[in-house]
């Protein structure tokens, strides 16, 4: 097997407060979680409409807040083949203890994997996923922007995981 290029920054504590930017896809890309349309006004902004697997991963995301109490997902959005997500790591809330280094951000998203995975009955997922360390405010609002304006990027075609 080939060996996996890790692009975890060496040295940095993943569990520390902070805010990340991730990126999970479906198995092989497959378009099965949504589907983006556009209305037939002008004006109208593109709309997401989850699959049956899109509403199980949403309503997951939701619980997710149960397990890690200490981790909020700021922002997300569920596209037909992949999610973006801003999750923000506050810990010392509820008395959480940290996980060790580099373990909290692969735990949620193993957890968000496992517990979709087992609603819908086979495994969706690609493995691993992108993160990106947020640095400051201007890249939070960059990343939230994003978020909010992936629908358009998937119309227009200009997605980077549109298939």
């Amino acid at each position: 097997m080939p060996v996996r290029k890790t692009y975890r920054l060496k040295d940095y504590d993943y569990s520390s407060n902070g805010a990340y930017f991730i990126t999970i896809c479906t198995k092989e890309r497959k378009s099965i979680l949504s589907t983006v349309t556009v209305g037939a006004g002008v004006l109208d902004r593109p709309k997401i409409i989850l699959t049956p697997y899109g509403k199980i991963v949403d309503n997951q995301i939701i619980e997710m807040g149960k397990i890690y109490n200490h981790i909020f997902a700021d922002n997300y959005v569920i596209m037909p083949n992949h999610i973006h997500m801003i999750l923000r790591i506050e810990n010392g809330r509820s008395g959480t203890p940290a996980p060790t280094a580099n373990s909290i951000l692969s735990g949620y998203v193993s957890t968000l994997k496992r517990f979709t995975n087992r609603k819908i009955g086979q495994n969706i997922w690609q493995r691993s996923f992108y993160d990106h360390i947020i640095r400051d405010d201007y890249d939070y609002m960059t990343k939230y922007q994003y978020i909010d304006e992936n629908p358009e990027k998937w119309i227009l075609k200009k997605d980077e995981y549109f298939t």
